[in-house]
């Protein structure tokens, strides 16, 4: 697909550990518009810009902007990628291309931008509570990782501060998380939140449940999680037959979800709402749509009554990161 070389265009990219999607983006009304977007395997690459190179050959492109979500630290204009081995710069793409406006942001961070460009039909409510207009806004997205992000109202715009807050300490609240912490300090010495939140997370909530000897693992269950993706197997037992095992693993997880989601919102303060993204969530939504979670949430002593005050929506559009970065490439380009 060729495109109009007087046409403005912007190249937005979504760089995870297992896939990156790259999109070309024309302005739009209200945010910009995808004109056309690939999705290649992160792992058969030997780097960003050989993917980048395959899509600007397909498509003729010379963006205006060009900006891309990385799941990692950006500092400096440079990350290493976490679940990569990637060094991505600014500089080498810029030099590379020739382009003048390159930027490289986290990908929460660019997950966080395209919160307030959603439309209503991309997010899902888990409670009725209003946000405050030009509040904080928190970003929680469990999926191979635990990301956390913040959207900040400052000089009549938000401005996305990123973060490694999946790597925090996970703090037990009950006897029996504080049994779940003990077996994976046993096996990782310090255990950080996203042990517990994310794909791998579901796959040890459901070892140490095991470890336990309440529940029975069936032969079907044991020969499903070692030929497919095992978290799916997991959610999706026990949202379907509702096996107990699966279904204590998916309810500790909500859980402590709900608690990790309350402590950001103090934290930072996010009136404006808390927005879980990521891959986990959607498929997991009646879970989510539980009491469970939001008294999680909420179950914060005295400040209860201010939690209850904030607006928590879960991100059903698998595209929210590459939107995010595309908006990141326009306003820089301007």
């Amino acid at each position: 697909m060729s495109h109009n070389p007087n046409e403005k265009t912007f190249l937005a990219g979504d760089i995870g550990g297992t896939k990156t999607n790259i999109g070309l983006f024309t302005p739009g009304k209200k945010r910009p518009r995808l004109k056309t977007m690939r999705t290649y395997s992160s792992r058969d690459a030997k780097g960003l810009e050989i993917i980048l190179e395959h899509f600007i050959k397909k498509h003729a492109a010379f963006p205006a902007g060009a900006a891309f979500g990385i799941a990692g630290p950006v500092v400096s204009g440079r990350s290493r990628t976490t679940n990569l081995p990637w060094v991505v710069s600014e500089t080498r793409i810029r030099n590379h291309f020739g382009w003048k406006h390159v930027r490289l942001l986290n990908d929460l961070a660019a997950t966080a931008v395209s919160v307030p460009f959603l439309g209503r039909n991309q997010t899902c409510s888990l409670n009725q509570a209003r946000g405050k207009k030009q509040g904080n806004i928190g970003v929680v997205a469990p999926g191979t990782g635990l990301g956390e992000a913040l959207l900040v109202f400052q000089d009549h715009h938000y401005v996305p501060v990123s973060s490694e807050g999946g790597h925090v300490d996970f703090a037990p609240k009950t006897e029996e998380e504080v049994s779940l912490w003990r077996y994976l300090h046993g096996q990782f010495g310090h255990v950080s939140v996203e042990r517990v939140l994310s794909g791998q997370g579901l796959v040890n909530i459901y070892r140490w449940l095991k470890s336990l000897g309440r529940y029975e693992e069936p032969a079907w269950l044991k020969e499903r999680m070692a030929t497919t993706d095992p978290a799916q197997a997991i959610t999706e037992t026990a949202l379907g037959n509702g096996l107990p095992l699966c279904r204590q693993v998916l309810e500790h997880f909500v859980s402590i979800l709900g608690a990790v989601c309350g402590n950001l919102a103090l934290t930072a303060m996010t009136t404006g709402g808390i927005y879980l993204g990521g891959g986990i969530p959607p498929k997991i939504l009646p879970a989510l749509k539980e009491d469970l979670f939001l008294k999680a949430f909420t179950r914060k002593g005295r400040f209860q009554g201010f939690l209850e005050k904030i607006p928590v929506r879960v991100i059903l559009d698998s595209r929210a990161a590459l939107l995010g970065a595309a908006i990141s490439a326009e306003e820089m380009a301007h």
